[in-house]
This record gives C-alpha cells, sequence and structure tokens, in this order.
C-alpha cells in the first residue's frame, strides 16, 4: 500500500512557554479521541473485510443456484421428451382400444400435472436467480468503489509523502525521516533537530523545519495530524515545572502545535497533540544512539475516511 518516509521537522527560536492543566487534559481527551477513531477506522476496515467474505458467499450461492436451474432445465427437457414420446403413442392407440385411450389419458393428465410443477419450479429459481445477480452486481459496483476510493486515498498520501520529503529535503541526515505505513505518513524528527536537553524550545533551525511542513500540511486540509512528543528513559531532573519525562513529551508536541498553528491555512481541529513520554521507544536505551532516536517528536499524517466509511455503511 504505501512505502517509505523521507521527512520532516524543525527547529527554532526558543518558546518557553508553560501549558496548565487545563490544556494538559484537553491534549489528553484529543489523544483518547483519536485512539478511539483509530479503533472505529479499525472497525470499519473489518467491516469491509467481512463485506468482502459476504460478496464472495453470494458469489458461491450465485454459481450453485445456476447450476441446479440447469438440472432443472435437464429434467424439464427430459420430462418433455417423455410426453412427446407418449402423446406419439397415445395417438398411435386412440386407432384401437377406448381402454388403452383412457389409460394414455390419464398418464397424460399426470404428466402434464408434473410438466407445469417443473415449469413453476424453473419460473422460481430463474426469478430467484435473477435476484441474486442483481444483488451480485449491486455488491459488486460497490466493491469497486470502496477500492477506488482506497486506492484514492492511497495515491494522495504517496503525493503527501513526497511533497513532504521535497520540502524538508535540507533537512535530511538531521534527525529527520519520513516513512509511509499502513496509508499513513509519519515524520520522525530527533531532539537534537529540535530541542536543547530538557527544554520544550524549539530551536531556529527546528522551526524552519517545522513551519515547511506546516506549508505542506496548509495545502491538504483533508488530513488529520498527530503529533506525538517522546523520551528516552532517563528520569527528568531539570526545574519543577514539569512532573516527569511524560509532562515534557506533552509540552514538546503542543511547540510543535503552536509552530504549525501559525500557518493560518492549516485548521486547529486537525491537529492533535500527545505526550508518550519513554513509553514508545524505536531503539533499546541501552546505549546513546538508542536513547538519541527515542527522543523523538512524531508527527503521523492519517488521511480522513468520511467517504469510505459511508459507503461501508451503506453496504
Amino acid at each position: 500500500m504505501i512505502k517509505r518516509i523521507v521527512c520532516i521537522v524543525l527547529i527554532g527560536s526558543l518558546m518557553t512557554s508553560c501549558v496548565t492543566s487545563k490544556v494538559y487534559k484537553d491534549l489528553e481527551s484529543k489523544y483518547a479521541d483519536l485512539k478511539r477513531e483509530n479503533r472505529k477506522m479499525e472497525d470499519e476496515l473489518a467491516a469491509f473485510e467481512k463485506t468482502k467474505k459476504a460478496l464472495d458467499k453470494l458469489t458461491a450461492e450465485y454459481e450453485k443456484t445456476k447450476a441446479e436451474r440447469d438440472e432443472l432445465q435437464r429434467n424439464y427437457d427430459a420430462a418433455q421428451a417423455n410426453y412427446n414420446n407418449l402423446k406419439n403413442s397415445y395417438d398411435a392407440l386412440e386407432k384401437n382400444s377406448s381402454a388403452a385411450i383412457a389409460a394414455n389419458s390419464k398418464k397424460n393428465r399426470e404428466l402434464l400435472r408434473k410438466l407445469e410443477e417443473k415449469e413453476q419450479a424453473l419460473a422460481r429459481e430463474r426469478n430467484r436467480l435473477d435476484k441474486l445477480q442483481r444483488d451480485l452486481a449491486s455488491r459488486s459496483k460497490r466493491v469497486d468503489e470502496l477500492e477506488g476510493l482506497i486506492a484514492a486515498k492511497d495515491a494522495k498520501m504517496q503525493a503527501l509523502k513526497k511533497a513532504i520529503s521535497k520540502a524538508l529535503r535540507n533537512f535530511e541526515g538531521k534527525g529527520l525521516t519520513v516513512e509511509e505505513r499502513n496509508g499513513k505518513v509519519y515524520i520522525s524528527m530527533e531532539n537534537k533537530l529540535l530541542f536543547e536537553s530538557g527544554s520544550w524550545a524549539v530551536g531556529v533551525q527546528g522551526q524552519k523545519a517545522v513551519k515547511q511542513l506546516g506549508k505542506v500540511l496548509g495545502n491538504n486540509p483533508d488530513i488529520a495530524v498527530l503529533i506525538e512528543g517522546h523520551t528516552d528513559n532517563v528520569p527528568y531532573t531539570g526545574t519543577t515545572q514539569l512532573s516527569g519525562n511524560w509532562d515534557l513529551s506533552t509540552k514538546r508536541a503542543t511547540a510543535i502545535v503552536n509552530i504549525l498553528l501559525q500557518n493560518k491555512q492549516i485548521d486547529p481541529q486537525n491537529l492533535t497533540a500527545a505526550g508518550r513520554g519513554e513509553h514508545a521507544p524505536v531503539a533499546s536505551n541501552d546505549t546513546s544512539e538508542g536513547k538519541s532516536k527515542n527522543r523523538r517528536i512524531e508527527v503521523i499524517l492519517t488521511p480522513k475516511l468520511d467517504e469510505i466509511s459511508k459507503l461501508l455503511k451503506d453496504m
């Protein structure tokens, strides 16, 4: 679906802003909302898989019904041939015996009754087959529409990744990477590009990177943006303004949000800041190199799936 990442962010002028507990709780709430939205997306994708299975089942039922219809047709043809033979016999016997005529007449009536029953059964199967064909065509059309929407979303995210990589090209090799995974674009910026140790003020180069990212995001208003702050496992020992690594990671994420909001083209409702402290490492904290990789900001870009969700509900 989606392939790599090469992009990202920021370091600029010092920003020594403190986040109130209310803002902190709001951020926690937005992060929880995002998790629920992710679960909802997973449920919707599971529903799509379920619909695909139902479509496969419907196709199998269609083929089975078609085979039954063909069998009924063969039986009907055989009965018709038998009827013709009996009718010919009846015509011959009619000349010789009234008793034989009566017997043949009874057989003919019975055969005609059976033929009518088979014709009615065949008509019912034809109606059922027609309905299955219509249902199959309708489901296939919706699946095609859904696959088209998903392909369009994937293409959009690939284009977005390329645009971000191009915008942040000057920051490659400076602690910034861009990847595409599972339909999302991940922009990872190590703290050496953004913050001094124990600080949540973004440096000059970091601010430049974040603003470059903001220009791309401003041109893509239908993308949800999650900014996650991460630390290594070394306990925070700085000022009493912070309660620990989790608080520090949240303030750093919020600092990135504040820089992005300087771009008036970005809808604040599309932004969510969250701190994860040391609880989501990407490398071992047993080495200095690993700790450096874990001290980072991750910007996660997710396409909004309103159209896909609506189509899944209609299926």
